[in-house]
Parts: C-alpha cells; structure tokens; sequence
C-alpha cells in the first residue's frame, strides 16, 4: 500500500505537530476566527486554491466570522498523508493572513440509537434520513458529510414499550418528502400516522423508534 493510502490513526496525528488541528472520529477538523467575512472569503479562496494544486479537496463552511476546515482522504475512510500535507499548507496560509485557529472551538456530535439488533433497523434510518451504511454496518452517514452521523450501539436489553423523549425531524422540500417516506416504508417502516401532512408524517422503524419527515406546508418553517 502506498503512503498516500495509508490510513493515519489518531496517536500518529496527535504527535505530528498539527497544533491548528484536532483528529475527531476519524477526520481532521479546524476552526478558523477570520474576524470579518472578507477575509474569510479570501481565506476559502486560499484554501480552494491549495486544494486543486493538491487534487486534494477539503470541505469548508464559511460564516461570519469563521472558516471550518474538515480533512478526509474519502477514498480510504480516514486521514492518509494527503491530509496532513495539505493541513499544514491551510495553516501556512492562515498564519499568512493573521487568521487566528481555534481548535478548542471544534465539536463534533454523533447520535447512536441503542437497539438489540442494528440489521433490523439500519436500513430504515438510511432510507428515511437519506443516507448510506458506512464501514461495518453499525453506522449511518450523510454522503455530503454535513449532517450528524447515527450509529447504533448494541443493546440486548433495548426492547418492550418505552416512552420516546427524542426524535428525528427530518425536514425537506414537499417535492421529496413522498419518496423519502416510501424508502423508509420500502426499508421496513412503519407510517405511524399521516394526520398532521403535509407539516409531517410520522414514521418508525421495526423496533418502533419513531421520526418525522416534515416539510414547510401546513407550518411556519
């Protein structure tokens, strides 16, 4: 396997002197405080034009005033070479721009679903987040890699009638929110009740977790 392939794991990151960076579940992550949006602009502009030198390409959100930087070698599932190399080229560009890191800043949040057995429910959250099965199978992902990931964590004793505190509203455009319903149902789900549609459908899966698809009829957002 060639250097650039090799995955990096996380006590190899931490000891090679990325100080702007910090190694969260399998990706390098930054922040950076830009202080105003035009220099962010430049900044990303910076960035992106490192990136294609490189082939290289980082996912970045730009606001006010902060540029997040996140590091992923894709085609491997984990952080190779090419990543360190072309962090430290973004930090090298920071420095330039007096663009301060704040890699304390960083937070990233996963959601597991305690179940007995993930296969019974795994393609129902796929479908109805609109997501893929990553690595083992005991996870769930956006392939934009913007949303949070949702992994499930085995538990036998995770059965029986319980009252659900939380759930997924899983928000999208009326156009889309049929197809995403029947994927779900397609995947084993169940329709809880169609009552409050088209603000929402809700729906569960096999071990009657329950989410919602919602769209923007029928509600203020």
């Amino acid at each position: 396997m060639s250097d650039a392939k090799r995955i990096i794991d996380y006590p190899e990151v931490r000891d090679s002197g990325l100080d702007d960076w910090r190694w969260l579940v399998g990706v390098l992550h930054a922040r950076f405080r830009t202080g105003d949006f035009a220099t962010g602009l430049e900044f990303a502009g910076l960035i992106g034009e490192a990136a294609e030198k490189a082939d290289h390409h980082p996912d970045l959100d730009l606001s006010y005033p902060t540029v997040d930087v996140r590091l992923v070698s894709h085609d491997v599932g984990g952080v190779t070479s090419r990543d360190i190399a072309l962090a430290r080229e973004i930090s090298d560009i920071a420095a330039r721009l007096d663009v301060v890191p704040a890699p304390s800043e960083i937070t990233v949040i996963e959601i597991a679903l305690d179940t007995p057995h993930p296969d019974d429910v795994r393609e129902f959250w796929a479908a109805v987040l609109g997501y893929r099965v990553r690595g083992d199978g005991n996870q769930v992902d956006d392939p934009g890699g913007r949303e949070r990931a949702l992994w499930f964590q085995p538990s036998p004793d995770a059965v029986g009638e319980v009252q659900q505190r939380f759930h997924y509203d899983v928000i999208v455009p009326i156009e889309a929110a049929q197809q995403r319903i029947d994927a779900a149902l397609a995947a084993g789900g169940t329709l809880v009740t169609d009552e409050y549609a088209p603000a929402f459908w809700v729906l569960a899966d096999r071990h009657g977790n329950k989410a919602c698809v919602c769209t923007s009829e029928g509600r203020n957002g």
